[in-house]
């Protein structure tokens, strides 16, 4: 299975969000920004072309841990909507949205994946998958009630997010929705 050339370089992000909501306001209102835009810590966090595990771990100087809020599989693309909280005291320090193809992963990479006990970012290096984090679009957001209760924020926070896609192997494996925490 290819995906087609606009999936290859751009994650669509009302698709990726309306696969846990049924309308993506219901999870926030986004404005895409540059990266000039973005303010400290958020472009430091969000504005590159580096996994997401590794940048929040080495910011908070925590490893972090998953929990998975929700599932979903639809053919061979398995999707799930996440938290990552720092080991040192468990603050939520990410939200996100994952949907993986996975054709273009191992059986066991895939299996790893599967059992929700390691962040995706984490297998991946920890199977040394040749892979290409790619940056699509950075993220203002005016988060809606859920995320807010998730993230713990009051009432009228700003916060950041981005899309990007992973390719393992040159193939455009991981599609990225990630909101970092204040």
């Amino acid at each position: 299975m290819k995906l087609n050339d606009r999936q290859r370089t751009t994650p669509d992000l009302d698709e990726l969000v309306r696969l846990f909501y049924r309308n993506p306001s219901e999870l926030g209102d986004f404005t895409e920004i540059s990266a000039a835009e973005t303010p400290e810590p958020f472009a430091q966090l969000l504005a590159h072309d580096h996994h997401m595990t590794v940048t929040v771990e080495r910011f908070h100087d925590s490893p972090v841990d998953v929990q998975v809020l929700d599932t979903l599989t639809i053919g061979s693309a398995y999707s799930r909507k996440i938290l990552l909280s720092k080991q040192s005291d468990g603050k939520v320090v990410q939200f996100g949205v994952v949907r993986l193809h996975c054709d273009f992963l191992s059986e066991i990479v895939e299996r790893e994946i599967k059992s929700e006990k390691i962040p995706v970012g984490r297998v991946l290096i920890n199977h040394n998958v040749l892979r290409q984090v790619q940056l699509t679009s950075l993220w203002r957001i005016a988060p809606g009630e859920e995320l807010r209760d998730l993230l713990a924020l009051a009432p009228g926070v700003v916060i950041y997010g981005r899309t990007a896609l992973i390719f393992c192997d040159g193939e455009p494996a991981v599609e990225l929705l990630e909101i970092v925490t204040p």
